[in-house]
């Protein structure tokens, strides 16, 4: 069973004594914890087990939401992100899936091709370069080549959700975050978005917050196991299912006994 703060230059996330709290009530306590360079961190647990809320603090979106509050460190690429002036710097770099499509009102090309654009590309055969290869990326250019002129939120639900995805690529992220990003997908989309994800962690670090625990199990390098806004344990994903856990509480959520 790996540690759950695992030290070294690898890491491309480290968060050190994470605390959030939304007015008096507490989402997370005491979270350290390290996210490695390439790797798929699986992130499991029952609702209201504070999963949502670590994905907000690591993009600063607790910037929205005057009841967030947030305590401890979180450094990414080795620089504190709670000090950081430039946000919206930060959130080019870390890229995010939500659980439902969240689609622009605009069509297929321009939801990909907005991000580059707000960065100074205007060059129509250069995004349409990256338009392609993020659709292609997200495995969805097959599908829309032909329409790409159509509103995204035309296309079926598991299209939009693949679209959310090229979309994120389309920054070039170094992380890219999915918070139950197949939830509103069927089982065969969610398939397709799994073999999506298991070819990026060869570009990038994703951390993946899931109820599914076979989903983390089929993608997840390391998992860690949230449960009553605390971090119980993190290990090997594999290690989680069938070896040796440090608290029976893992064990008996991982094999369904409650969540």
């Amino acid at each position: 069973m790996v540690n759950a703060v695992t030290t070294g230059a690898d890491a491309k996330v480290s968060v050190r004594n994470l605390e959030i709290a939304y007015g008096d009530a507490t989402a997370l306590s005491g979270v350290d914890l390290d996210i490695r360079e390439n790797e798929i961190f699986g992130v499991i647990g029952p609702a209201n087990a504070g999963k949502t809320s670590f994905l907000k603090a690591l993009n600063r979106m607790d910037m929205f939401n005057p009841e967030m509050k947030v305590g401890g460190d979180i450094h990414f690429s080795g620089r504190n992100t709670r000090g950081l002036r430039n946000v919206y710097a930060l959130r080019r770099r870390i890229g995010v899936v939500f659980p439902l499509p969240v689609g622009l009102p605009m069509n297929v090309y321009d939801n990909v091709a907005l991000a580059p654009r707000l960065g100074g590309q205007r060059n129509r055969a250069e995004l349409d370069v990256i338009v392609e290869r993020c659709l292609r990326r997200a495995a969805l250019w097959d599908e829309v080549k032909d329409r790409l002129d159509t509103l995204g939120s035309l296309l079926s639900g598991g299209q939009q959700q693949r679209l959310t995805i090229a979309r994120a690529l389309s920054q070039q992220p170094e992380v890219l975050m999915l918070d139950e990003f197949s939830i509103a997908v069927d089982p065969v989309t969610t398939m397709r978005i799994e073999d999506v994800l298991k070819q990026l962690r060869e570009e990038m670090t994703i951390i993946l917050v899931t109820n599914l625990v076979q989903q983390a199990r089929r993608l997840a390098d390391r998992t860690a196991f949230f449960l009553d806004g605390r971090c119980v344990e993190i290990g090997v994903t594999e290690d989680l299912f069938t070896g040796e856990v440090r608290d029976q509480r893992t064990r008996d959520y991982v094999e369904g006994r409650f969540g």
